[in-house]
């Protein structure tokens, strides 16, 4: 397909993608206000240190193992529906929800908040930026 005929597309269903742009805007709004907002790594350690808060680390047992964050909770995603009930005592307390990069946060942050944990939040860029940023990780 040559680029004249897309910018023709474009240029005939601009109606259209116009509305698709709107569609997936509202889409990637409405999934981000559902999970809770970020956290940069500062604010995180700060609402945990402050509040008496947890790291919540989802992450599967081999990369837990490979570094994870001092005092943090390891509960896999694929069991967090489960297990919540081992959060109990941070229930009204922040839940800082940490993934490998991130992404998986979002949705761990949309369970625990499901199940009553309304200040569970999810870290920006994960253990990847945990680690770009040279902080201190246990090892088992």
């Amino acid at each position: 397909m040559s680029v004249e005929l897309i910018f023709q597309f474009l240029g005939e269903q601009w109606v259209l993608v116009v509305g698709l742009m709107m569609v997936l805007t509202l889409l990637v709004l409405h999934e981000t206000r559902k999970a809770g907002p970020s956290l940069s790594i500062n604010e995180a350690v700060q609402l945990v240190n402050s509040e008496g808060g947890v790291f919540l680390d989802i992450r599967d047992a081999p990369d837990y193992a490979r570094g994870h964050i001092t005092d943090a909770v390891h509960i896999p995603a694929a069991t967090l529906a489960s297990r919540a009930g081992e959060l109990e005592k941070f229930r009204e307390k922040p839940v800082v929800v940490v993934c490998k990069m991130g992404q998986s946060s979002g949705p761990a942050t949309k369970t625990l908040r499901s199940q009553g944990f309304s200040r569970a939040q999810k870290l920006a860029g994960g253990m990847m930026e945990w680690d770009a940023q040279k902080l201190p990780v246990v090892t088992q």
